[in-house]
């Protein structure tokens, strides 16, 4: 049955346990992604954050990202990845449960603040999850079934993603405020526990298993240049006179487009087109349908164009979704904008990780996937607060429309020099 749902057949029998946890992963991600992430925002907008405060959210994670992303991948190097990863999704996700009890200790404003600075708690674990996630990844799954798994992964987290956001949504409508929101986020702690619980269970294949990374010898010399070149050996800059080097400021580029309108979504959803929790529920299944349905002919379009120019075309179709919501008035306008959006977004999210993955080394991979993280906090960081601020500045469907040119010209980037 796990085969045929899975389409385990024809793989080889060593890589179906591996496979099929990392399928059940991304699906408990994808509730708890449906029902806390999907739903902390809007919470945050109806207890009356600020498009500030609400940046902030994301703000506060990308921060310690940032300061502990180059660290965390060196840490990675001398760690069994699968435990590591396991422990720090585990001191991460807990923080998720925290949530469900806000109401029952602080008012709407200090609930605000609380929020800001949980997840900045929260980031310490995340950043070496964040790091190291794709290079467990990696090591779990060999390159010709990347593809593969990663489409189906896409499905799985669509799946479960619109059946919690429409559950999750009629339970916020059905229930009073703040209770309704408190079962949400209790859907969404379990949803994370048994996301964890999979990943401890994905073991890197052993054919596939990298050679340890090569190490600078000690310089026992204590000058200041040894001690300068010590400095420069942990930072890894060596990284950015290699070829990935443009990878990485193409994927900076585009995750700033990415990440600029995640404050403004919610409050133009709230304050301008009036949606009430059902409406984006709703909005929500519609956007991971097409999810779904674009993840099913992942593979055959990555194995046809190849990976960076299934990134690069689909990250400029993002352009679609602000465009079209800084024109909307009506409800159907948001569903119709949100089946469009998932359908790029589908390829996008596949595609992306895989192309950048192509450029890696095998035998390197914590700390050239430590450099991401720092230019995706860093877009994320940069996003969050600006966002707010060109808000303020042109106006929200103004905002959106110059967001909208923005990722058009990221996916130009990552086609011409990514």
């Amino acid at each position: 049955m796990l085969n045929r749902l899975f389409r385990l057949t024809g793989i080889p029998p060593e890589h179906h346990s591996n496979f099929t946890h990392l399928y059940f992963d991304i699906a408990w991600f994808g509730v708890l992604s449906g029902s806390t992430v999907n739903f902390l925002n809007i919470y945050a907008a109806r207890l009356g954050a600020t498009g500030f405060q609400i940046g902030l959210i994301g703000a506060m994670s990308a921060i310690i990202n940032l300061f502990l992303a180059i660290p965390s991948g060196q840490w990675l190097e001398k760690q069994n990845t699968n435990k590591a990863i396991f422990w720090s999704s585990v001191f991460y996700r807990a923080g998720f449960l925290v949530f469900v009890f806000l109401p029952a200790f602080f008012n709407d404003a200090a609930q605000i603040v609380a929020i800001i600075l949980l997840t900045f708690i929260m980031a310490i674990p995340l950043t070496p999850l964040g790091v190291g996630f794709n290079a467990l990844f990696a090591e779990a799954v060999p390159n010709e079934y990347r593809a593969h798994v990663a489409g189906i992964r896409n499905v799985m987290f669509a799946l479960t993603f619109m059946v919690t956001s429409l559950i999750s949504g009629y339970i916020l409508e059905g229930v009073a405020f703040p209770l309704g929101y408190q079962i949400v986020f209790a859907v969404g702690a379990f949803g994370a526990g048994m996301s964890s619980y999979h990943i401890f269970h994905i073991r890197p294949h052993k054919k596939d298993l990298p050679p340890p990374p090569s190490q600078l010898q000690p310089d026992s010399s204590n000058s200041a240049g040894s001690a300068f070149r010590r400095i420069l050996s942990t930072l890894r800059l060596d990284i950015w006179k290699t070829r990935f080097r443009r990878v990485l400021i193409a994927l900076f580029v585009f995750h700033i487009a990415q990440y600029l309108p995640t404050p403004l979504f919610p409050i133009y959803n709230v304050r301008i087109l009036h949606l009430d929790d059902t409406h984006i529920g709703i909005g929500t299944a519609c956007f991971y349908l097409t999810v779904l349905i674009g993840s099913t002919q992942l593979r055959r379009f990555a194995h046809r164009i190849g990976n960076k120019r299934l990134t690069g075309w689909s990250v400029g179709l993002m352009f679609v979704y602000p465009l079209l919501l800084s024109l909307a008035t009506q409800v159907w306008h948001f569903y119709g904008l949100s089946l469009i959006g998932g359908f790029t977004f589908a390829m996008m999210s596949g595609s992306y990780a895989n192309y950048m993955l192509e450029h890696i080394p095998a035998d390197d991979r914590p700390s050239h996937l430590a450099w991401y993280n720092v230019i995706l906090n860093a877009a994320i960081l940069l996003g969050s607060l600006a966002g707010p601020v060109i808000g303020d500045t042109l106006g929200l469907s103004s905002a959106l429309m110059l967001i909208a040119l923005l990722r058009l010209f990221s996916g130009l980037v990552i086609l011409k020099w990514g």
